[in-house]
């Protein structure tokens, strides 16, 4: 594809992605007066990848997206609509409220896909699906975890009609009487394996040790384990990602990215340490668990799959599923140039940001699951996106470049490469 006869004077920040860090970014940055253009569909990536019936973990304190005013809250939207907040919230009430937010934040939201980002050295030439084009000083990436799923090597080149990856449903219901096993312990395995056995099949979860179980204590009885689980409720983080005492200093990024990398690689894994949440455990009751073992290997037997275990043994089912988690890496993001992708400084396939969350490419940020690695977990949930939002914009706009090319400057660039 050609991009011809570009007009430079596009806006000053572009941002792609329209889930809650791209919309907090986008809210923020316009409300400081920032020439802001976001790409996206609103909320995609929660309507397509994330299944019906679905309940997010994080409590609704910490389930707002951002905006510099506090105007448009999860209470305000429920407020406003007149939708009930229980929790833990149905994931549709939260698809409900991010479409609110972005009608009112980033009503001029463009739906257009775009396909390629390349560096034009005092900026960025973006070549939109459709065939346009257009010229940016700073991107944001907010793309989320798109394109970043885990799946382990045993399951390489397995069929894809018989593996699959949690992000690749959106709805359980054609599991109807089927054996599914479900590869992980974490809240997505967990939650999956329940609504598939509500769904009607049967549901088995293979894993490498026990499932732990986050505030069990307080949905169950006994008057010693109630006066636990509301001790844990006191001592936790605002955002309750991680374990206490880590969870406080998971609520302080610029802390957290402060600290050596080792360090700080080491605190992200034992922060999000696989867990699923205490209200899952009674929805377990069909559910078949086959903890403390590794799968070796996996072939497919006719219309099925057949999984081989480390300790022998084997066990057939109709499908699976990999509650694997995901793992971000700047290779996934097909729409960035090779040559921009090259330039951009990575620790295990995670760029290396600054405070402001930019990348070693002056004027490319990332937001979400694409800052974990500099700015830790909390980066990865919703309530981190007040933070990124706010770093973001106190940096954009601390360097104050507003000076764009003349109107009507045209350049020609070759983006077939």
């Amino acid at each position: 594809m050609i991009a011809r006869s570009i007009v430079r004077n596009g806006p000053e920040v572009v941002v792609i992605g329209a889930g809650p860090h791209g919309l907090a970014v986008a809210a923020h940055l316009k409300s400081r007066g920032v020439a802001t253009h976001t790409f996206g569909e609103s909320m995609s990536f929660w309507r397509r990848n994330m299944p019906k019936g679905m309940k997010l973990r994080s409590p609704l304190a910490a389930t707002d997206i951002s905006d510099p005013e506090k105007a448009l809250s999860l209470e305000a939207w429920s407020a406003r609509e007149g939708a009930a907040l229980v929790e833990p919230l149905p994931i549709e009430a939260f698809i409900s409220y991010g479409e609110w937010f972005q009608t009112r934040a980033a009503p001029d939201l463009d739906r257009r896909v775009v396909a390629r980002v390349e560096t034009t050295g005092n900026g960025f030439l973006l070549a939109l699906a459709d065939g346009e084009a257009l010229f940016a000083r700073r991107v944001v990436v907010a793309t989320g975890l798109a394109s970043h799923q885990f799946r382990p090597p045993v399951f390489s080149g397995a069929p894809s009609a018989l593996v699959s990856h949690t992000s690749d449903h959106a709805d359980f219901s054609g599991f109807r009487d089927k054996r599914v096993a479900v590869i992980g312990r974490g809240q997505s395995a967990c939650e999956t394996a329940a609504l598939l056995s509500e769904a009607g099949a049967e549901a088995e979860i293979i894993c490498r040790g026990p499932i732990r179980w986050l505030g069990a204590s307080r949905h169950a009885g006994g008057w010693r384990r109630e006066i636990r689980g509301k001790l844990s409720a006191l001592l936790q983080a605002p955002s309750a990602v991680g374990p206490f005492p880590l969870s406080w200093l998971v609520e302080v990024p610029g802390l957290v990215r402060l600290a050596p990398q080792d360090m700080r690689a080491a605190f992200n894994v034992a922060s999000l340490r696989a867990g699923a949440a205490g209200w899952l455990r009674p929805r377990f009751g069909n559910v078949r668990v086959t903890a403390g073992v590794e799968i070796v290997d996996v072939v497919a037997r006719g219309r099925g799959m057949e999984v081989k275990f480390d300790r022998g043994g084997s066990r057939g089912f109709d499908h699976v599923i990999l509650a694997t988690g995901y793992r971000f890496d700047v290779a996934g993001l097909g729409m960035l140039g090779s040559e921009l992708r090259s330039a951009i400084a990575c620790r295990a396939g995670s760029p290396v940001l600054s405070a402001g969350l930019e990348s070693s490419v002056r004027g490319l940020h990332f937001v979400g699951a694409g800052a974990v690695s500099s700015l830790g977990p909390l980066m990865r949930f919703v309530a981190g996106a007040s933070s990124s939002a706010r770093r973001v914009t106190r940096a954009i706009v601390a360097r104050g470049e507003t000076t764009r090319p003349r109107v009507g400057d045209r350049v020609e660039y070759d983006l077939t490469a």
